[in-house]
């Protein structure tokens, strides 16, 4: 690249010394010594390249790991096993760059010229940008220079300069002020995809958002975000721990807690009440809100945080009445490991990524086994695999959705969560020998769709699960196939 020239004269060189040694003929060197030198040329980009969110944490774990036991990352020849397949994590960045613009599509057209960083009462938000441009490296360091002139930092942020932007149809090179490229950038739904093995705890695919290059800040570890209905598997599972049956039935009528100040009562999603008679699983299949508030009063939301560390959720959550409807922040990885005990037998393990470090003459120095414990029983577990499956299987469950090609000859399982606003969309489903989850928003809470019929985790965030699903079971090089859920030999 630096010396074309004296690299042509080079490789001549070599060619002369295999024709006089008899590894060329004549011809083959005359021919072969006229050829230019074609080069595939590319500077190592960690921006480029499968798995780019995934490199940047085992990165940042690398660079502590070496840092505190006296070794160089980058000098020292060090070999990394991780636990991702290249093959499953091919099929999850398809999965999510083939839908993905498609919702962004909708989004665009749902909010049209209208700015989607709303209220709750769909109303613009004052200064929402200029907030957000507050943020930036660029204005920080404009500040550091101008101090209180906020003239000066104003002019630089409304300039236009030659800009790359990110879009579904290909890089935008554009003349832009930083406001107007932040503009853009608000309006970009964002996602995060894991998928992991529930008896081992290897990850096996890490989608961590919808452009390395663009957007750095991971949405499978590092974003938490409320978790809606799909934290209502826990609520079950701690009832069904503490004496309650799939097939119990409870009344589909409104449940108030007394809370400092007052009361509340949480509604259904439709704001409507049957006054019906449903079991336990009906109740989680459908979502419904006042069966979840019922148990979180019988059993208090203080054991539904105890159950939730159980299963592996480390971000906090307040132990009050709300938790019924799945207020907390939660992470993907925190979630996919939680669902992948019940398949598990109960057992929770630890998500992991890396399965041995070596130095560069083989030499084991390290090797990571997940962490485990009894989340829930053996029983139960069972059960809350028979209660996800509802979700499918009962009449209005919020997974029928699903492809019918997927559900024949098959099992599987999973719930559907979104958060109030429809802020963030939901799913964690699960097949034989594999547990995945999707989560699809804004970047902001106040970016959002208006309706759960666009925003719901069964329209926002389903279609990605399905696809992973579809072309994983349609790779002949990969052993998962249609099956039970459960190895019942």
């Amino acid at each position: 690249v630096r010396n074309p020239e004296r690299a042509l004269y080079r490789r001549n060189v070599v060619l002369a010394q295999m024709h006089k040694h008899q590894l060329l003929s004549t011809a083959q060197y005359e021919q072969l010594k006229e050829c230019p030198i074609a080069l595939a040329f590319r500077v190592e980009d960690h921006n480029m390249g499968i798995a780019t969110y995934f490199r940047s944490v085992i990165r940042d774990f690398l660079l502590r790991w070496t840092r505190e036991r006296g070794y160089d990352l980058f000098e020292d020849g060090l070999k990394i096993y991780t636990t991702i397949d290249s093959r499953l994590q091919q099929h999850a960045e398809v999965a999510v760059a083939t839908h993905m613009p498609t919702l962004q599509a909708k989004f665009e057209d749902h909010w049209g010229d209208t700015s989607p960083w709303a209220d709750k009462h769909g109303r613009e938000i004052p200064g929402f940008i200029e907030n957000a441009a507050k943020k930036t490296a660029l204005y920080k360091k404009l500040k550091e220079a101008h101090g209180d002139d906020q003239e000066a930092i104003d002019k630089v942020m409304n300039t236009p300069v030659p800009t790359k932007l990110f879009s579904w149809q290909g890089e935008i090179e554009a003349t832009t002020s930083p406001i107007e490229a932040i503009k853009h950038n608000k309006r970009l739904l964002h996602a995060g995809f894991m998928a992991m093995d529930p008896y081992t705890g290897h990850i096996k695919a890490w989608v961590g958002g919808i452009s390395y290059h663009h957007f750095k800040y991971d949405h499978v570890m590092q974003s938490k975000r409320q978790a809606g209905s799909a934290f209502k598997p826990i609520v079950y599972a701690t009832a069904i721990d503490n004496g309650y049956t799939p097939w119990q039935e409870v009344v589909d009528t409104p449940v108030t807690f007394r809370i400092p100040g007052g009361s509340w009562t949480p509604q259904n999603w439709h704001k409507q009440y049957t006054g019906q008679k449903m079991t336990l699983r009906q109740a989680m299949a459908l979502s419904v809100n006042t069966v979840t508030a019922y148990l979180t009063k019988q059993l208090g939301p203080a054991l539904i945080v105890e159950y939730a560390k159980r299963l592996g959720i480390s971000s906090h959550i307040d132990a009050v009445p709300s938790i019924c409807l799945g207020v907390a922040d939660l992470s993907v990885q925190e979630l996919v490991g939680a669902y992948s005990a019940f398949m598990n037998k109960g057992v929770w393990t630890e998500p992991c990524f890396i399965t041995r470090i070596e130095d560069k003459n083989g030499r084991v120095l390290e090797t990571f086994v997940p962490q485990r414990r009894e989340a829930v029983s053996e029983t139960t577990a069972y059960l809350m695999m028979h209660m996800l499956k509802g979700t499918l299987e009962e009449a209005g469950g919020a997974a029928t959705r699903v492809r019918k090609i997927l559900k024949i000859g098959n099992e599987l399982c999973g719930k559907t969560g979104t958060s109030s606003n429809h802020s963030d969309a939901w799913v964690v489903g699960m097949i034989n020998s594999l547990c995945a989850g999707v989560w699809v928003g804004g970047e902001n809470r106040c970016i959002h769709f208006r309706s759960m019929r666009l925003g719901g985790g069964s329209w926002a965030a389903r279609p990605i699960w399905e696809d992973f699903i579809h072309r994983i079971y349609e790779d002949p090089e990969l052993n998962y196939a249609k099956a039970p859920l459960l190895d019942h030999a």
